[in-house]
């Protein structure tokens, strides 16, 4: 056997402790989602089971029949979609003029920024803002206010900045302007930031509830996480254990454990699988993207 493919026994025992550390990991929200279709017989006294008993809708039902689920769920998507893409058109142009030396006041502005990491106006200067800006009780409000986090700013900035200046002064002797340098040079360069930025952006908004809470009123705007929030708020009002509610004329009862591992698995899964799709590009984009510049 080639001794670059043989495995000493220290990578044994390396590899079997990461994977008993995976599974020690991942068995906490398997049973999240075993519990989910559960039902109260099932489940009994036993909190720990390793195969579903029974494969029950009720919980995910209610949570479908309620009517808001699916509204809040577009309300999410079109948040994560265009909050995505704003936020990388928006960071990635910031942080290509961060990395221009003759660009007047660079290190001021920078500076700037990075102060925003450490203070903040406060709260009541903030919702103030935001009412005279008009964002307030519209979608927009949890979109446009965190266009740009300073942390992936800075990842972007020191990714950008260790892209070879021969790259962009070949482009200016062709003829071609920033705008095209950006767009057909630096972009492409830049994929494993992106996408790595990309995700971090995607996880915010999926989850954003906090500037709905704050900021808007109207219940048919509300966010999947806000929404799936006040399930739960609501469901454990009724009762402690299993819950009768009426619906549509019909009284069932509904395990309130189930409803709520049913709620964790929707608003968990749905951005999960958006991770191997970007995975190739996330070590290397968050680690060069950490320690160059």
């Amino acid at each position: 056997m080639n001794g670059r493919h043989r495995i000493n026994i220290v990578d044994m025992i390396l590899l079997v402790f990461l994977g008993i550390v995976a599974l020690v990991c991942l068995f906490p929200f398997y049973q999240t989602v075993i519990l989910s279709f559960s039902k109260m017989s099932d489940v009994g006294l036993q909190k720990v089971f390793l195969l579903p008993r029974s494969f029950d809708l009720s919980s995910y039902k209610y949570l479908i029949d309620e009517g808001k689920m699916l509204r809040g769920a577009g309300v999410t998507v079109i948040v994560t979609i265009s909050g995505t893409l704003l936020s990388l058109v928006v960071t990635t142009a910031g942080a290509y003029a961060l990395t221009k030396k003759t660009m007047p006041g660079r290190n001021l502005i920078f500076n700037g920024i990075i102060l925003t990491m450490f203070f903040s106006g406060g709260l009541i200067p903030y919702f103030l803002t935001i009412q005279s800006l008009g964002l307030a009780n519209t979608i927009p409000v949890m979109i446009v206010p965190v266009a740009v986090n300073t942390f992936n700013l800075i990842l972007m900035k020191n990714f950008l900045a260790a892209i070879p200046a021969e790259l962009e002064e070949s482009a200016k002797i062709d003829g071609a302007n920033e705008l095209i340098i950006l767009a057909r040079i630096i972009v492409p360069v830049s994929m494993p930031i992106i996408a790595t930025i990309a995700l971090f952006y995607a996880v915010d908004r999926w989850n954003e509830w906090w500037h709905a809470m704050i900021f808007i009123s109207d219940t048919t705007r509300y966010p999947l996480q806000l929404v799936l929030r006040d399930a739960i708020i609501n469901i454990t009002s009724v009762m402690t254990d299993t819950t009768a509610i009426e619906m549509a004329g019909k009284t069932r009862t509904y395990y309130q454990e189930s409803v709520k591992a049913a709620i964790i698995v929707i608003s968990a899964v749905p951005i999960l699988l958006v991770y191997p799709f970007l995975q190739r590009y996330f070590a290397a984009g968050i680690m060069i993207g950490s320690i160059k510049g």
